[in-house]
């Protein structure tokens, strides 16, 4: 059998990598305790569960929904965006349903970019930023994200030339997998880029209901301008445990909302009439959850907080995002301990460079496990790696 070529463009999915290690090692019997899938453990809401099964039951639903999404579905968007963000939309042309941001982002690339344009992705970042990109023909420049600079990337430094071919610009805050927020003025700097260079910025906005100390994270669009040069993608998947859902959504330039539809109608056939509900729901009657959310994960932030600095690993702890990006002990590469911490303690973390070349010498910890496997990886890794740590 002969394949297409841009599979191979790319390296195995990190998450699909992890799973298989997982399985591996729970064949030879060692009870592993994933911190590596930013997967929550905790149910939907109650009221989000109770309208999906409303909807299934109602046979209107039943049929091909419209790729433009429900009435309500727009309205609700705009109505949370209105509230949350204080961003006006217009709920017939700048809002269309995706199927979690993943496909968001995959999709959004084919819509934007052509066989030898350039797509500008942060590095370390969340690899679809990639993968999009290559499978749509187009060239990625990694922009790379420094501790020195908060892992903002520093766009004044990219060349003219790669510009002049540029045409999509990836952002990502609260950001995944360094846990960064974005400082003031940055957007700003970003949406004045895209002015200038004809760019079109996405910014994949899927934690920006999961912040803590009294954070609370912007969103793009709420930068003066914003909607003239790009677009946002919301999800639901973390903020209200619906990975498995897929429900998100595409908000702002109208005319990219527009062409990214038209680019969906013909490889999907939109997202199902009783999930579409179920987020009208999410995003008015359980609006809040996420900020319960927030509370679980800022109790399980300060734990491992608490567990890295015994081991000698001081990271200062995220305000949003339930993930930790800590840099590897002096003497190990990403790869080198996270196979330590895997062999020594029978938990997974995610190595850096997964998310880019520029996460050498970092690997993520994931907080969406239940509380008392949380406690349970990080007194093996304590009682483990202690004396490795510290020594080396």
């Amino acid at each position: 059998m002969r394949f297409a070529k841009r599979l191979d463009a790319v390296p195995p999915y990190l998450f699909a990598e992890l799973e298989r290690k997982i399985a591996e090692k729970r064949r030879e019997g060692v009870d592993v305790i994933s911190l590596g899938i930013g997967d929550p453990d905790l149910p939907t809401p109650r009221a989000v569960v109770d309208a999906l099964a409303e909807g299934a039951a109602d046979p209107h639903t039943h049929q091909y929904p419209t790729n433009h999404g429900s009435d309500e579905f727009r309205e609700a968007a705009a109505g949370f965006y209105r509230e949350r963000f204080s961003v006006a939309l217009d709920a017939a042309s700048e809002v269309v349903p995706a199927l979690g941001g993943k496909e968001a982002v995959g999709h959004i690339a084919f819509a934007l970019l052509d066989p030898g344009d350039v797509c500008l992705s942060p590095d370390p970042g969340y690899p679809p930023y990639t993968s999009g990109p290559v499978f749509a023909g187009a060239q990625v420049h990694y922009l790379p994200l420094m501790a020195e600079n908060g892992f903002l990337p520093d766009l004044e430094s990219i060349p003219s030339e790669v510009l002049a071919r540029a045409n999509l610009l990836f952002l990502d805050y609260p950001n995944n997998p360094t846990g960064a927020v974005v400082e003031e003025g940055y957007f700003a700097r970003a949406v004045e880029l895209a002015r200038v260079n004809d760019l079109v910025v996405v910014h994949d906005n899927a934690y920006s209901e999961l912040c803590f100390d009294g954070y609370r994270a912007p969103s793009f669009l709420e930068t003066p301008g914003a909607k003239e040069v790009g677009v946002e993608i919301f999800s639901l998947s973390k903020g209200w445990n619906m990975t498995g859902w897929r429900s998100g959504l595409v908000a702002g330039n109208a005319e990219v909302v527009e062409r990214y539809r038209q680019l969906k109608t013909n490889l999907d056939s939109g997202m199902f009439e009783a999930v579409q509900r179920a987020t009208v729901v999410a995003l008015t009657e359980a609006r809040e959850f996420p900020r319960e959310m927030s509370a679980v994960y800022e109790r399980r932030r300060d734990l491992v907080a608490e567990a890295l600095a015994a081991v000698g690993l001081h990271v200062e702890p995220p305000k949003a995002t339930p993930y930790f990006w800590v840099p590897v002990p002096e003497g190990h590469t990403s790869a080198s301990f996270s196979e330590l911490v895997l062999e020594q303690a029978g938990v997974v973390v995610s190595p850096g460079p997964a998310y880019g070349p520029s996460g050498e010498g970092f690997f993520r910890i994931s907080l969406t496990v239940p509380d008392e496997r949380l406690e349970e990886a990080v007194q093996r890794i304590e009682s483990s790696l202690q004396s490795v740590i510290i020594q080396a």
